[in-house]
């Protein structure tokens, strides 16, 4: 039996600059914010909006007619209206601007009404310039659509979205950035919150336009878009001090019947296209520059995930320093199942049976035991000499920020100046530190013995990372109070343990040079 034919979306029009300025005096003379929703629906009913579900939602607004609850109904959730509550809601736009807009149309006949063609969500954000809140246009998703999406659907804001925006370097001074592979835009916005010049690419021109109209509906300048896969769009030469992107890096069948989302399929076999990517954009980064983006990549048979993205680093045209980090890593079948879901195919089906036999067809071809999935930040230095060779595995990582990401940077980069060897040694016993704020230790024992048997630091931030320590270590980091150097602090502890000083120091420095990297002690000047 041959698959159901897929939906399709209908034509976003050219964004009109008038029109979405109006809206966005509609949106916020409703008080259209994620608070004001989350506080007329409730908690239960957002968390359920988050999972595809609305009836919460739609049964907590009822019958209520102000222009919150009917934009809230409309555009979030995505529920046909009553053309009079639009009219009186959107009194700047009037329904003929959203048509206009390509944001609704109008259903005539015994079902009148207005019926959403698209949604519009608040989303908030804190970043280094303080928090804020923009309101973001794309596509209806599955839950509006009851059904499965078309394959040139434009994501809004999911979770990987949220992921690396969180994740962006602070911008300060940078003048031009890429948005690789742009979707509804959302990177493009929070990349121009501190860079001068932003260029947005992605292959769907549907896209670029719901970029466009959410720069217009929130009044962000400085944003080009531009259509082409990939790096295509560039010039040859052009070069960028930040480059970030959530590419299409979702690895799906090449197979007749199986859905090719342009939101998330590259079009390139298994992890083909991140590799593309990673080796690719070194050439358009600026000496100094630096590239974040997300990724998955294949474990196959006798290789590991991370050597692959290693061997994809090694293969850039151009010196990388690279900081690797695995969040996840599923097996073929926990992997299909998650995106086809994705999809808005339901489980129990027979589609959904076929699309997993085709999906675990395809890795067995190549041997694929399991995928990875993590963040991927690059930098080019701005001499050949790469610094910085970080490929690890943070499982259950706690929900870390561009900051914390800036602070591990800078404190890899304050080490390479104090230099290597007998001398970059010297420097850091002389210097001092201070344990972070966020840390705290645990110590377990067995019952009735006084010695621990495993000592841990533990991260209240950042990765949230968990790391086993022994005793003079643990000495260490919990008399680094700004105070003593670290040299003073081991020959003190290697006289309470009753052990060579010298021997001490050259076990305990490499790990404090890693403490301070993954942010558990930090320089105190």
């Amino acid at each position: 039996m041959p698959p159901a034919p897929r939906p399709t979306v209908s034509p976003l029009p050219e964004p009109d600059a008038v029109r979405c300025r109006a809206l966005a005096d509609d949106l916020r003379a409703a008080g259209f914010t994620s608070e004001n929703l989350r506080a007329v629906w409730g908690p239960t009913a957002d968390t359920a909006i988050a999972r595809g579900l609305r009836g919460p939602a739609v049964a907590a607004l009822g019958d209520r007619t102000d222009p919150l609850a009917v934009l809230g109904r409309l555009f979030v959730l995505g529920v046909t209206e009553p053309a009079g509550r639009v009219a009186a809601s959107v009194p700047h736009t009037g329904i003929e601007g959203l048509v206009a807009l390509g944001l609704v149309d109008v259903i005539e006949g015994p079902d009148a009404g207005v019926r959403p063609l698209a949604i519009i969500r608040p989303q908030s954000f804190v970043d280094e310039h303080g928090e804020g809140e923009w309101w973001i246009a794309s596509d209806l998703d599955e839950a509006a659509l009851g059904g499965p999406l078309a394959e040139g659907h434009v994501l809004g804001v999911g979770g990987a979205s949220q992921t690396l925006a969180r994740l962006q370097l602070p911008g300060g001074g940078v003048e031009r950035g890429l948005d690789l592979g742009t979707g509804c835009g959302i990177q493009a916005l929070r990349l121009g919150r501190g860079v001068g010049r932003v260029v947005a690419t992605d292959i769907s021109e549907r896209a670029l336009r719901f970029t466009r109209l959410n720069a217009l509906l929130n009044g962000v300048d400085g944003i080009e878009t531009r259509l082409g896969s990939l790096f295509d769009p560039l010039e040859p030469g052009e070069q960028f001090e930040r480059i970030v992107s959530n590419p299409p890096f979702v690895i799906t069948p090449r197979v007749e019947g199986v859905p090719a989302y342009e939101y998330r399929d590259g079009g390139l076999v298994g992890d083909a296209l991140v590799a593309e990517v990673v080796t690719g954009l070194g050439v358009h980064l600026a000496p100094g520059g630096l590239a974040q983006l997300l990724g998955n990549w294949e474990y196959r048979e006798g290789e590991d995930g991370l050597d692959r993205v290693r061997g994809w680093v090694a293969d850039a045209p151009v010196a990388l320093d690279a900081w690797v980090i695995e969040r996840e890593r599923l097996d073929p079948l926990a992997y299909a199942e998650l995106w086809i879901r994705d999809g808005g195919t339901a489980p129990g089906t027979a589609e959904y049976a076929r699309l997993i036999e085709a999906w675990l067809d395809d890795f067995a071809r190549r041997g694929v035991t399991g995928v990875g999935f993590g963040y991927i930040l690059l930098h080019r230095p701005p001499s050949w000499r790469v610094t910085l060779e970080r490929y690890e595995r943070v499982r259950g990582a706690a929900e870390a920020s561009g900051a914390d990401l800036a602070a591990s940077l800078a404190a890899h980069a304050r080490l390479v100046s104090l230099g290597e060897g007998q001398a970059g040694d010297a420097a850091l016993a002389a210097s001092v530190l201070r344990v972070a704020p966020d840390v705290t230790e645990a110590r377990h024992h067995r019952p009735g013995e006084e010695a621990p048997t495993v000592i841990e630091l533990h991260q209240g931030g950042g990765f949230g990372r968990v790391v086993s320590v022994d005793p003079a270590l643990a000495a260490l980091v919990g008399a680094s109070d700004g105070d003593l150097a670290v040299g003073p602090l081991i020959e003190a502890i290697a006289e309470l343990l009753e052990v060579d000083a010298g021997e001490l120091r050259a076990d305990l420095l490499p790990r404090v040079r890693e403490l301070l990297v993954t942010g558990f002690l930090r320089f105190a000047d």
